[in-house]
């Protein structure tokens, strides 16, 4: 996937998703199955989901965790597609890393006896997510059966198999269609075989029309994803970060608060109390912040009116919807609460920044009803 195409500018495209509707090429995630009846055990070895309440067809954030410091291998969405078996797709910059890391930890699992785990890698397979308001409008017309495939009964974090046109007349072979995706906006991500890739992406621009859907790249789903308030492996989660640290202390289910037993666990669980209730907590924590002046890139130091460095920014960029420069970073607990103010370093001056509470916008997922009661 490219930064831009060249028929809309970095914040035109990153507007044009927001207002209507964008077609972006992530196949350059990576994406595995976990399979069979040692499968949920080993993954719930590797993070703190909740998988055992987790249905089918439903999806989860999580974490892969290095053993003994819950530092984070590498952010991960996982889905229960049957009683033993999984999909997850991880970040292409860490394929290297987690495939050395799943390899390990299935030798190790089988090592002390673990059930049976067939891991399968994807390579090839294409992902593309279609994103914004209009992303339902657009999707509709392509999908086949109508009646068994709904998309008013689709939700927010659910999947299925659908098949869609192709051109010519064609169908698709049964493709898995996701509800989410990582902009903040409404949308859909599509796993395809390579072969269907691009006839699928060409025919759904073809019928959605140019007024209506473009394609985008690196640099409007970056600070889409900011404005979102979601985190970019490598900058804004490391290895050396744990959940708790980086504001994912919600992906810890609460079964595994109870009972652990999850890569880096004793570390984790003491983190999520505070010194007070017997634990840890942390020193440090991921925060939001808008910056007056210049935007502040990652690396710039967050300092106190006294000029003592009280954290660094990982994530910073002109925001296109809200007018202003928004921020992701770490800073010293004591000073994460919204509305504090701070001071951000910008080629060696300081810029006024105010803490803010993170999505900077409000979240467009379509989510089922809440039932009264």
């Amino acid at each position: 996937m490219p930064v831009q195409y060249k028929d809309l500018g970095l914040g035109e495209s990153h507007l044009w998703t927001r207002e209507k509707a964008s077609l972006f090429d992530v196949s350059h995630m990576v994406q595995h199955y976990l399979k069979g009846p040692g499968a949920e055990g080993l993954l719930s070895r590797l993070t703190p989901a909740g998988l055992s309440s987790l249905q089918n067809h439903h999806s989860t954030l999580s974490c892969l965790l290095h053993p003994n410091t819950g530092g984070i291998v590498d952010d991960c969405i996982i889905t229960r597609m049957g009683p033993d078996s999984f999909y997850t797709v991880t970040n292409a910059a860490c394929r290297e890393k987690d495939s050395a890391y799943l390899a390990t930890s299935i030798e190790q699992w089988k090592a002390e006896g673990g059930e049976a785990v067939e891991w399968e890698l994807l390579d090839g397979q294409g992902l593309i997510a279609l994103q914004g308001p209009l992303a339902p409008k657009l999707l509709e017309p392509l999908v086949i059966d109508m009646k068994e495939d709904r998309l008013q009964d689709f939700y927010f974090g659910q999947s299925k198999f659908m098949k869609l046109r192709l051109p010519s007349g064609k169908e698709s072979s049964p493709l898995l269609v996701s509800r989410g995706g990582y902009t903040g906006e409404d949308g859909f991500e599509i796993s395809v075989p390579a072969a269907e890739t691009e006839p699928l992406v060409d025919f759904l621009l073809t019928v959605s029309g140019s007024d209506q859907l473009r394609l985008a790249g690196l640099g409007a789903r970056d600070s889409l994803r900011l404005e979102a308030g979601m985190c970019l492996y490598g900058h804004d989660l490391t290895d050396d970060t744990t959940p708790v640290e980086g504001g994912l202390s919600w992906i810890v289910a609460k079964d595994r608060r109870a009972k652990g037993g999850f890569n880096g666990d004793e570390v984790i669980l003491q983190q999520l109390k505070s010194k007070k209730d017997g634990g840890t907590g942390v020193q440090r924590r991921r925060i939001g912040l808008t910056v007056e002046g210049a935007p502040a890139r990652e690396g710039a130091r967050i300092v106190d009116a006294s000029g003592d460095e009280i954290g660094n920014v990982t994530s910073g960029c002109p925001s296109p919807t809200m007018k202003q420069n928004i921020a992701m970073g770490y800073i010293k607990t004591g000073h994460h609460k919204s509305g504090t103010e701070v001071f951000v370093m910008v080629r060696g001056k300081q810029r006024r920044a105010t803490v803010s509470k993170m999505p900077f916008l409000p979240s467009k997922y379509f989510k089922a009803a809440i039932s009264p009661g």
